[in-house]
């Protein structure tokens, strides 16, 4: 893709975050805030309300909504060579402590300049900057961090403070899903679908993001979503060569998994 010749694969961090709302369950809200949850339902999901579903059922699908619902994991993984070998890092931001997951994602991203060019008109952007990517990254993924990071008091690392700008002059945010589209902006395809299409082995042999919330209220389990996380960051890195045109490299990279909770977590070596 000519989109992608510009992209040095050691500068781009690609990214998946899972989601959950942000209580257990419509009932243990604050009344204020579930009856805002109701009203909210009834702009986003009238029909499933004319269906019969009632605005306390929903809730389910609160962690979609940022002003509903939490970050409880965020995966990343990085490219790197060492000495004639590439080498593909993953590692999770995981926790009950949401600010916590976010500030560790902040600090990884730092005060790294985004990818830019002249013509970019957001503050800081470097011709040899870093680049994000996310299957649906700029319908969802960016959005949500930067909306969660403000209501943590978190501040925004350079490459996610990109409220009031157009997408082209954000050509530091890669999509993959949005690449795929090719203009076509009529439907939606989901990781696992074009995992599939490219024949790259499915992520979702575990869970899926519909029952994250589950895991997380009701089994506690965030390592478990962890795992999931990565497996998405790992499918995404996959497609991101394949749309690239080098599907290949995959086959000589070394996957280096950090393992979520271990005791001294190694960082992620940034070139």
């Amino acid at each position: 893709m000519n989109s992608l010749r510009h992209v040095d694969l050691l500068k781009v961090f690609i990214v998946d975050i899972e989601t959950a709302p942000c209580a257990p369950d419509a009932t243990t809200l604050h009344p204020d805030r579930r009856a805002h949850w109701a009203s909210f339902c009834g702009k986003r999901h009238q029909k499933e309300i004319d269906g019969g579903r009632t605005t306390d059922e929903l809730f389910e699908k609160a962690g979609l909504y940022a002003e509903f619902g939490q970050v409880v994991c965020i995966s990343v993984g990085f490219f790197y060579q060492k000495g004639d070998e590439l080498r593909f890092r993953v590692k999770s931001f995981a926790s009950a402590d949401e600010c916590e997951v976010l500030r560790g994602f902040a600090g990884l991203l730092g005060e790294k300049a985004p990818y830019g060019t002249r013509g970019a008109k957001l503050p800081g952007v470097d011709p040899a900057g870093f680049f994000l990517c996310a299957h649906n990254g700029r319908e969802f993924d960016y959005a949500y961090l930067g909306r969660r990071m403000v209501i943590c008091g978190q501040p925004l690392p350079p490459m996610l403070d990109i409220a009031g700008f157009r997408p082209w002059d954000l050509p530091h945010l890669l999509d993959t899903m949005d690449m795929w589209k090719f203009g076509d902006n009529k439907g939606y395809t989901s990781l696992a679908l074009l995992a599939h299409v490219f024949g790259i082995p499915s992520p979702k042999d575990d869970i899926d993001g519909s029952q994250v919330g589950r895991v997380f209220w009701e089994e506690n389990d965030v390592a478990r979503i962890a795992t999931y996380c990565q497996k998405d960051v790992e499918t995404t890195a996959r497609i991101l060569l394949h749309l690239r045109g080098s599907k290949e490299l995959w086959e000589t990279v070394k996957v280096e998994q950090v393992p979520f909770g271990s005791e001294k977590p190694a960082t992620m070596r940034i070139l």
